[in-house]
């Protein structure tokens, strides 16, 4: 899998499929991994939806089982984890794109609305 790289952040990711951005986040609280969108959720959204749009997502920052990495920004996590978000949509040069959150990810995305609320073009939590 790839990795998207700023400073001291590594942030391994995953994309498939091709349309419009689709970003998913995974489940799993602060252990959310890519690996759980296939055994976790009722169903495997990066396959459910990789012939209608470019599906994207990435294992959380630190999470236990995941390969991200990168330092505690314990004065604002959850904007640390946005800025991972939108850093790697950035590097792979999208601008606009979807949003679909599964457990910690509803939170995560009210964060992206409050941070970048022109580039979510829609949000399902």
């Amino acid at each position: 899998m790839p990795f998207y790289e700023r400073g001291p952040v590594r942030i391994n990711y995953k994309e498939v499929g091709s349309g419009f951005p689709l970003l998913i986040i995974p489940g799993g609280g602060l252990n959310s991994t890519m690996a759980s969108l296939e055994t976790s959720v009722p169903f495997n959204p990066m396959e459910t939806y990789k012939n209608d749009f470019r599906c994207i997502s990435a294992d959380l920052r630190n999470s236990a089982t995941g390969q991200s990495s990168g330092p505690l920004e314990i004065d604002r996590p959850w904007d640390a984890y946005s800025d991972d978000h939108l850093g790697l949509m950035d590097h792979l040069g999208i601008q606009e794109f979807l949003v679909m959150g599964f457990c910690i990810g509803g939170p995560m995305i009210h964060n992206l609305l409050r941070l970048a609320p022109e580039r979510v073009v829609a949000a399902a939590m």
